[in-house]
């Protein structure tokens, strides 16, 4: 489905990533797991098309995303729910769950995805007029995957969507990680919550200063010694 191929980033004259490479099937949830600063956001620019990469490829069902404008790459059926949310505060939930709708395809099939959303998030029907900035941390990263929904993707890309919630509200969101992917959605996963994201993954990969130190099925990688030792006060 998802295949990175040698992926090389810069900012500058900084090297982000070096030669990363890895694959998400159809179905499957893969995890991106390491500190902060390993790379793990500007991957997910980069397959997202907000980054061009300097070497390497990102193919999706065969499409090399790198040749084509990067707000096609959504219409393709890629969406991206970015770290820290990036809602339109000043605008209301609807406002902002129709804005992920706005490739041809997505707008006819808005109404339909609007009542999805609101099936897997009640509270955003009810709070469908107030405005973002007034809705909690964790009801403002339901509407960011909400929104990330009405595009209608086959693949999301999902960065550090615990960030700043509390604990209760870090099992809704990855309840309804597993929701989703079990309703056929294929998950690439970047987090430093290295046990929740690794219990949940069909595969991972750990990420160090912009190179893949190690890779695996998510359960080995839990179990995995190196991880355990390198990542102790997060495992």
């Amino acid at each position: 489905m998802l295949e990175v191929k040698d992926i090389s980033a810069r900012y500058g004259s900084v090297k982000v990533l070096n030669e990363v490479s890895l694959k998400v099937e159809p179905g499957q949830v893969v995890s991106v797991v390491g500190a902060n600063g390993a790379g793990k956001s500007t991957l997910m620019n980069v397959i997202s098309g907000l980054i061009r990469p300097c070497g390497g490829s990102v193919l999706f069902e065969g499409l090399d995303l790198a040749r084509i404008p990067n707000y096609l790459i959504v219409a393709k059926g890629i969406a991206q729910i970015p770290e820290r949310r990036k809602l339109f505060y000043k605008m209301s939930v609807l406002e902002n769950l129709l804005t992920g709708a706005t490739h041809r395809e997505a707008g006819k099939k808005a109404e339909k995805s609007l009542a999805e959303v609101y099936r897997i998030f009640p509270k955003l029907e009810e709070r469908q007029d107030q405005l973002a900035q007034t809705l909690s941390g964790g009801e403002q990263q339901m509407l960011a995957i909400g929104r990330g929904l009405m595009s209608c993707p086959r693949l999301i890309l999902m960065d550090e969507p615990s960030l700043g919630l509390a604990p209760k509200m870090v099992k809704r969101i990855f309840d309804v990680v597993r929701q989703l992917n079990e309703e056929s959605l294929s998950v690439l996963l970047v987090e430093q919550n290295l046990r929740a994201s690794l219990a949940m993954s069909h595969y991972g990969y750990v990420l160090e200063n912009g190179r893949l130190v190690l890779e695996g099925k998510g359960e080995d990688l839990l179990r995995n010694e190196y991880t355990k030792k390198a990542y102790i006060g997060v495992l």
